[in-house]
């Protein structure tokens, strides 16, 4: 969290204080961490119907190769990522990664085949540096162009098809991971089935004069309500899914993060076009030998949540810590406390009985399967 005094606002500031947020910095800019209805309701009022959250601190860019061609682009933006780029048919959206030479993660992001460019969506406090890494490999063949002034809103929740159908009946026809062009009102905006909740719905990208009056008019519907940090946090926890900084970073590679599934067979050991991005050499050889440390879920076995940062040991007393908590937190969808975390590959295995030091004492957990809560993708 950001204490700094000289916060940016996203284009929904004045609505977030007029609808009684409480704000706090986060990656530079000052957001809502939850609204009056708090934190738990927020979290189980986007299970059951639909939450609006604004994303806009996140970071647009948009990669356009200078031959006109998106094949062009695609093949470019491979050099920095270990994901299948090139076969993302138009319309389609995938998880993305950029890696260092070490095998690390530098971001995670979302990238999107726009038929004559790529949309990337990438991390907040990561944005200036992707933006940067991207210009510095790409510019000789691409145009690359930062919309950070732009907005960024996600519907989510079982009601956000109906809701934004409402608007925008094309919406209805998405799937999972589609991108389209669609208009809301009267505004044009660029539509994503997806989001970081585990939930089905959309993001929706905006331009920054419009993201009030189309976040208002989401808002009128009584089944959508406003949603702070505090609850997508332990939304996303919940479906397993990782926040940069804490579950995955420049020290984690993807294989030991339990990404393997990010990377598509035509970048392996053996695919068309094997390697050819940082550190190949070590991610590749971590798939042939297995990595050392692996993250999983974990499940407390008693009331008590486990939170990021406590240490990891294989024994009630004594040992050395073996392993490290990332996330943790109280899971009100799934009325247990969850959490993840990294342990040794050889205790990695579904129901291992580990130990985490809590304010000086070892409470019990077992490693457990992701999501902790079964996600509700229109597949």
């Amino acid at each position: 969290m950001d204490t700094t005094a000289d916060l940016q606002k996203t284009p929904l500031h004045s609505l977030h204080l007029e609808l009684g947020a409480r704000m706090m910095g986060f990656a530079g800019y000052d957001m809502p961490i939850q609204y009056p209805l708090g934190v738990m309701k927020e979290h189980l009022h986007t299970r059951a119907e639909a939450g609006l959250f604004d994303v806009s601190h996140m970071g647009q860019i948009l990669i356009r190769a200078k031959s006109g061609n998106v094949e062009d682009a695609a093949r470019a933006l491979e050099s920095l990522t270990p994901v299948d780029v090139l076969g993302l048919k138009p319309g389609r959206q995938r998880y993305g990664l950029f890696t260092n030479d070490k095998g690390g993660l530098e971001d995670d992001f979302m990238v999107a085949n726009r038929g004559d460019h790529l949309y990337l969506v990438v991390n907040a406090a990561c944005k200036h540096a992707d933006l940067a890494r991207i210009k510095a490999a790409l510019s000789n063949t691409c145009e690359i162009e930062a919309q950070f002034d732009r907005g960024l809103i996600a519907l989510q929740g079982p009601a956000a098809e109906s809701v934004l159908a409402s608007y925008a009946p094309d919406a209805e026809d998405m799937l999972f991971m589609d991108v389209a062009d669609l208009e809301i009102a009267g505004t044009p905006v660029v539509v994503s089935r997806s989001g970081y909740s585990g939930e089905d719905g959309y993001e929706i990208s905006i331009p920054a004069e419009e993201t009030e009056r189309v976040a208002r008019l989401l808002l009128d519907d009584e089944r959508v309500e406003a949603i702070g940090l505090g609850a997508r946090d332990s939304l996303r926890l919940e479906a397993g899914l990782c926040l940069y900084g804490n579950d995955i970073d420049k020290t984690t590679t993807p294989v030991e993060a339990n990404l393997k599934w990010a990377i598509q067979k035509a970048r392996r050991a053996g695919g068309d076009r094997e390697g050819g991005f940082p550190g190949a050499e070590v991610i590749l050889k971590q798939f042939d030998t297995g990595p050392a440390r692996l993250r999983v879920g974990l499940q407390p076995s008693g009331k008590a949540p486990v939170r990021a940062g406590s240490e990891l040991y294989e024994n009630e007393t004594g040992g050395e810590p073996i392993g490290k908590v990332t996330s943790g937190g109280f899971g009100p969808s799934a009325g247990h406390p969850v959490a993840m975390g990294y342990v040794p590959a050889a205790l990695s295995a579904e129901g291992t009985a580990l130990f985490a030091e809590v304010r000086g004492k070892r409470l019990e957990l077992a490693v457990a399967a992701l999501p902790f809560v079964k996600p509700g993708y229109k597949r």
